[in-house]
């Protein structure tokens, strides 16, 4: 039997978690029909879905016809929630892309595709509310060949193998010839992206459903597997009884019950899930989801024989202040930090000099989420202050940086190359000659374990290359926690020397937005934009209703929406995804309103310490460089 696993993908309000419904109805896995917003659907099980009518966890189901057996990933569908949905997407056979009819391509629909494109994930796309009155199926498919890629092939036509070897030159020399292609050219087709097969109809109303789940039975190939054994995280939960579930699919060989997973960390159960329920197994093969009990240092994009994933489109661009009731802080920590092992993303923090909880997120919908979540699992009561944009800092010119760490009885020296970069990396390229391996390693951990931040405001860096370049130990003195000292000061004092020399700059992050309104409106929301430092794009007009799309800085439009309502009485809507960072429009105005001073934070100290008469004592990060023991690797600025 044919398995397969997919997930399927759509923007909020899209119906995805009904055409799951359907799908399983269809087949025969599923004897009644759920829906959203009664609160009773199959993968929306959670109560605090079925409160709120949408999908806010992924969930698992099984989908078996005659032959093959589907393993269906639900996810949720707001743009607040999407950093599930990109997890998912790493495990994936097949995205199933559901769009509304009514609402076309959207932006965040075009983010998803844009996740998609990256990940190399075949795509088979299901277009739903087709029974919705004034809608025109060829307008339909026009919109999504225009805004996602004109291979977008309606398979429902007669002439659909026509289209289909329109996307490949010897595709069509072979249908030419042949006047028809064999199923294995169309599979292969849709495994390539070269194709990507569109069905019309109605979840609600079942119609479209099976010939959708035969589509993806004949155009469906099996993935192949390798005998080593590999596997991929993508959730970390905590079931009922707060047992911590691990998510994985298995890449290549089985996976045991009792088995070391991780370094010193054996499986306690393998479940396979449906919806709520589950199967213990012994065993499970390749190619299968499980989620297993005993392992506890796993998180979301860990790869097990394979590298982990480290990009992620879909970033929190607001920090707010967690306020619990009763000001119970340590309970409020050990909650949200249980939460952020669940969610890395949550980044959530201790802020020692102000003594409050911070957290980062994506928007208001994952902060009510975040707050019901608190309640229900934690029985505490949270509010959460004004969230402020999360900004960061990069340099514009690379540096050799040197810390320093000689105080009595101990030795550390380090230098890194710090040079400008479309992410935060590091790397290692220093000679066994000149720094053992275990040094080595304890400089590198270091660098990833702190976060770094800036001179300029204190914000995090980022697009900086750090790569370690030399350094020194000495066999009597050095000890554990010398380099760790000694790494931090070396990067402060890197970001110090390029401030100097004005060579670092506040990023900021900004939103991809779409706006929808009357077309009389479109003056003042053209003017709006400019006034908030945004670009957009000639606005389309659709009758008595306009589009503008464009971009614009996350601290300027972050509470747009509310003023959209207002002046288009109820009739206009905003949506707002991440874009990225961009040099920051108002640096100084954020730089005097932080009040940063870089000399004055102790935990981030750019000086260095070095020994002299049987005593350490400070040198400024200035005048560092002509106390360094190990000699410069690039010539002085």
């Amino acid at each position: 039997m044919k398995q397969l696993t997919t997930g399927i993908i759509a923007h909020v309000d899209a119906g995805k978690t009904t055409l799951s419904e359907a799908m399983m109805y269809k087949s025969g896995n599923l004897r009644k029909l759920g829906r959203v917003d009664n609160g009773d659907a199959f993968l929306d099980s959670d109560n605090l879905e079925k409160k709120r009518g949408i999908t806010i966890f992924s969930h698992e189901a099984k989908i078996t016809t005659d032959n093959m057996e589907i393993t269906l990933l639900d996810t949720p569908g707001h743009v607040d929630l999407g950093a599930q949905t990109e997890n998912v997407l790493s495990v994936l056979d097949y995205a199933i892309l559901v769009i509304s009819a009514s609402d076309g391509v959207t932006s965040y629909t075009r983010q998803l595709w844009r996740m998609l494109e990256k990940r190399n994930i075949p795509v088979f796309i299901f277009v739903n509310k087709m029974d919705m009155a004034g809608i025109n199926k060829d307008e339909v498919l026009a919109d999504i060949q225009k805004n996602l890629n004109q291979n977008c092939v309606d398979f429902g036509e007669s002439d659909f193998l026509e289209n289909v070897a329109a996307s490949d030159e010897q595709l069509l020399e072979k249908y030419l010839d042949k006047d028809s292609l064999d199923d294995i050219d169309v599979q292969n087709a849709i495994n390539s992206r070269k194709v990507f097969p569109m069905y019309f109809g109605s979840a609600l109303k079942l119609d479209g459903v099976e010939e959708f789940l035969a589509g993806i039975d004949k155009w469906g190939q099996e993935s192949k597997f390798k005998a080593d054994f590999s596997a991929r995280v993508f959730k970390i939960t905590h079931d009922k009884k707060g047992e911590r579930l691990t998510w994985l699919r298995i890449l290549g060989g089985n996976l045991k019950a009792k088995s070391e997973l991780l370094p010193e960390e054996k499986i306690n159960q393998i479940r396979i899930y449906n919806g709520e329920s589950y199967e213990v197994v012994q065993e499970a093969s390749s190619g299968e989801i499980v989620a297993v009990t005993g392992i506890t240092s796993s998180y979301p994009g860990q790869g097990i024989g394979i590298d982990d994933l480290t990009e992620t489109q879909l970033k929190p661009v607001l920090t707010y202040k967690v306020i619990p009731e009763n000001d119970d802080l340590h309970s409020c920590l050990t909650a949200l930090k249980k939460l952020n092992d669940e969610d890395p993303l949550l980044n959530v923090t201790w802020n020692k000099e102000l003594e409050e909880i911070q957290v980062e997120l994506m928007g208001e919908m994952q902060l009510e989420v975040l707050k019901q979540l608190l309640l229900e699992r934690f029985n505490l009561e949270v509010e959460f202050n004004q969230g402020s944009v999360l900004y960061k800092e990069t340099i514009t010119k690379p540096i050799e940086a040197v810390g320093h760490f000689e105080p009595l009885r101990h030795y550390s020296e380090v230098h890194f190359l710090m040079e400008p970069n479309n992410k935060l990396t590091f790397a290692n390229n220093c000679s066994l000659e000149v720094l053992d391996k275990n040094y080595q390693h304890q400089i590198m951990t270091a660098l990833k374990s702190k976060t770094h931040v800036g001179v300029l405001a204190g914000f995090p860096i980022d697009n900086i290359k750090i790569t370690l370049i030399g350094g020194r130990a000495s066999n009597v003195h050095t000890v554990g926690g010398d380099f760790r000292e000694a790494t931090s000061r070396g990067v402060r004092q890197g970001l110090m020397e390029l401030n100097a020399q004005n060579a670092i700059e506040i990023l900021e992050p900004w939103y991809d937005f779409r706006l929808e309104i009357p077309t009389g409106d479109v003056g003042r929301a053209m003017t709006d934009i400019q006034k908030m430092a945004g670009q957009f794009d000639t606005p389309e007009d659709y009758g008595t209703r306009s589009v503008i799309t464009g971009k614009a800085p996350v601290c300027e439009m972050r509470d747009y929406a509310s003023q959209v309502r207002s002046y288009t009485h109820g009739e206009g809507s905003l949506e707002c995804i991440f874009a990225g960072y961009r040099k920051c429009h108002n640096s100084d105005e954020v730089i005097a309103a932080r009040d940063y001073d870089p000399m004055s934070d102790i935990d981030n100290t750019p000086n260095s310490v070095f020994c002299s008469h049987g005593a350490g004592h400070t040198v400024v990060w200035d005048k560092v460089p002509e106390y360094a023991q190990y000699p410069y690797q690039f010539p002085l600025k």
